[in-house]
C-alpha cells in the first residue's frame, strides 16, 4: 500500500513539475511577446511623431526640435532616436556621445542592442519618403527595467509554483490515504485472516470494493465447507477400513495359519504397513487445509486440557510439565498444533519413566518446541531408523514410530526442522524449530 501511495505522489510530482514549467514558461513568452508587440506600437508612433517633425527648411529638409518629446533631451533617458537622410545624420541628446545600432532591416528587432551606461534597447526602424527623400528613423527604448520585472515576476511564480505545489501534494497525499484506506482496511483483515484471527472480510466497505469482498468471502465459505466435508470423508474413511484392517490383522494372526509360518509372517508384515501408511497418509492429507482461515493455537486454553488428557491415559505416575510464555499464540491451525504436540506428547509418555517436560519458546525468527522425557532414550546412530515408515527399535513398545513420522510430515509441511537428542533429564529429546508465518501483503 505504501509502495502505490508514493508510486502516485511521485507520478503527481512529475507530472505537475512538467506541466507547472511548460505552462509557466509559455505564459511567460507569451507575456513577453504581447508586451513587445506593445512596445513595439508605441516606438512606432515615436517613429510617426519624428517623422512629422521634419520640415522644409532654406536649406532642405529640418527637424523641429519643439516637437521633440522631452525624454530625447534627457541624457540616457532611455528613449533615443537616429534620423537619416542623405548625408545627413541626427540623434538625439539623450544619447550623449553614444551612437545608436541601426538595424540591417526596417521594423522591430528580434534581439535586444547594447545601449548607453549598459542599456539593453528594444529598437525599431522604420523607412519613410519624406518631401521626395528617404528618410530612414531608429527609435529605441530602454528594454532594462522591464527585463528586470520579469525577473522578478518569475521569481515570484516560482516560488508561488512551489507553494502550489506543496499545497497539492499535501492535498493529494491525504486524499489517496482517505481514498486507499479502505484497502488498507482490508489488507489488515487479509492478514488477520491468515493468522486466524477472523473467518470472514467485513462486508462493510466501499461500493467500489464490494464485489471484490463478496468474492473473497464466497470463496472463503465455499472453500472452509469443502475443506470440512473433506476431513469429514477422511475420518469416516478411516473409521470404515479400521474394522476390517482389525479383522484382517486377526485373522493373520490365527493359531491355524501357524503351519504356513512364511505365509503368516508375510501377511501380517503387509496388514500392518497398509494400516501404518493408511494412518500416516490420511493425517499428511488433512495438512493440506492448513493454508486456510482457522483458529490459533493459544497455549494457555490447549495444552492444561491435552496434558490431563495424557496423564489419565498413560497413569498418574507420569509427572507432565510445561513451560510456556503466558498468553503465547502459536499462528499455526488449532488442530494440527494439537495433532502434533499430542503426538510428541503421547510418544514420550509411552518411553518415559516418570517425567516429561514440554518447553514453547518464541525466538527472533520462529519458535522452537521441545519435548523431552527420562526413558530410556534412542541411541544416536540409530535415530534416523525411526523415521521410516513406523519403524519401531523396540517391538514390544509402541512408540517412537508412527507418532514421530506424522510429526514429521507436519514439520515439514510448515517449513520447520526437526531433530533428535538427548535430553538433560536423560531420555530422548524431540526438538522442533517452525520459521515464523509471512503475512502475505497486497501490495499494488
Amino acid at each position: 500500500m505504501k509502495s502505490m501511495q508514493r508510486r502516485l505522489s511521485l507520478g503527481l510530482i512529475s507530472v505537475l513539475l512538467i506541466a507547472g514549467l511548460v505552462v509557466g514558461q509559455v505564459s511567460l513568452w507569451l507575456f513577453e511577446n504581447g508586451l513587445q508587440r506593445y512596445l513595439e506600437s508605441g516606438l512606432q508612433n515615436d517613429s510617426e511623431n519624428l517623422l512629422i517633425a521634419l520640415s522644409r527648411g532654406p536649406q532642405g529638409l529640418q527637424l523641429d526640435e519643439r516637437r521633440l518629446s522631452p525624454a530625447y533631451q534627457r541624457p540616457f533617458s532611455g528613449h533615443y532616436f537616429s534620423i537619416e537622410f542623405g548625408e545627413t545624420h541626427w540623434r538625439s541628446r539623450s544619447l550623449w556621445d553614444a551612437q545608436l545600432p541601426r538595424p540591417d532591416r526596417p521594423g522591430l528587432s528580434r534581439e535586444l542592442q547594447p545601449g548607453p551606461e549598459g542599456q539593453m534597447l528594444l529598437v525599431l526602424r522604420s523607412d519613410y519618403q519624406r518631401l521626395g527623400q528617404a528618410v530612414s528613423i531608429t527609435v529605441a527604448q530602454d528594454y532594462t527595467p522591464i527585463r528586470d520585472s520579469l525577473r522578478q515576476v518569475q521569481r515570484i511564480g516560482l516560488g508561488m509554483g512551489v507553494l502550489a505545489l506543496i499545497v497539492i501534494l499535501l492535498l493529494q497525499r491525504v486524499t489517496v490515504r482517505r481514498a486507499l484506506r479502505p484497502l488498507e482496511t482490508a489488507r489488515q483483515q487479509i492478514s488477520q485472516l491468515q493468522s486466524g484471527q477472523r473467518s470472514q472480510l467485513d462486508a462493510r466497505v466501499p461500493l467500489e470494493l464490494e464485489p471484490l469482498v463478496t468474492q473473497i468471502n464466497h470463496l472463503l465459505a465455499h472453500t472452509e465447507d469443502t475443506l470440512k466435508r473433506s476431513r469429514n470423508a477422511l475420518g469416516n474413511l478411516g473409521h470404515a477400513l479400521k474394522t476390517p484392517l482389525a479383522v484382517l490383522i486377526s485373522l493373520a494372526n490365527d493359531p491355524r495359519l501357524a503351519a504356513y509360518p512364511q505365509i503368516q509372517n508375510t501377511l501380517c508384515e503387509q496388514l500392518e504397513q497398509i494400516q501404518q501408511r493408511m494412518s500416516r497418509e490420511l493425517n499428511r492429507a488433512r495438512l493440506a487445509g492448513d493454508a486456510l482461515p482457522g483458529a490459533q493455537f493459544d497455549a494457555d486454553a490447549e495444552l492444561p486440557g491435552l496434558l490431563s488428557t495424557l496423564g489419565m491415559i498413560h497413569g498418574e505416575h507420569l509427572q507432565l510439565t510445561h513451560n510456556v510464555a503466558p498468553g503465547l499464540l502459536l499462528p499455526w491451525d488449532r488442530e494440527d498444533m494439537l495433532e502434533l504436540l499430542g503426538n510428541l506428547l503421547d510418544n514420550a509418555c509411552k518411553w518415559a519413566d516418570s517425567q516429561v517436560e514440554l518447553s514453547i519458546s518464541q525466538t527472533g525468527d520462529g519458535f522452537v518446541i521441545e519435548v523431552q522425557d527420562d526413558g530410556p532414550g534412542i541411541p544416536e546412530t540409530e535415530r534416523d531408523q525411526v523415521f521410516s515408515r513406523g519403524m519401531r527399535l523396540d517391538e514390544q513398545a509402541s512408540g517412537h514410530g508412527l507418532g514421530l513420522g506424522i510429526v514429521r510430515d507436519i514439520v515439514e509441511a510448515w517449513g520447520g526442522k526437526l531433530q533428535l537428542g538427548t535430553a538433560e533429564i536423560g531420555g530422548l529429546l524431540v526438538s522442533i524449530k517452525l520459521p515464523a508465518r509471512k503475512q502475505k501483503a497486497t501490495t499494488a
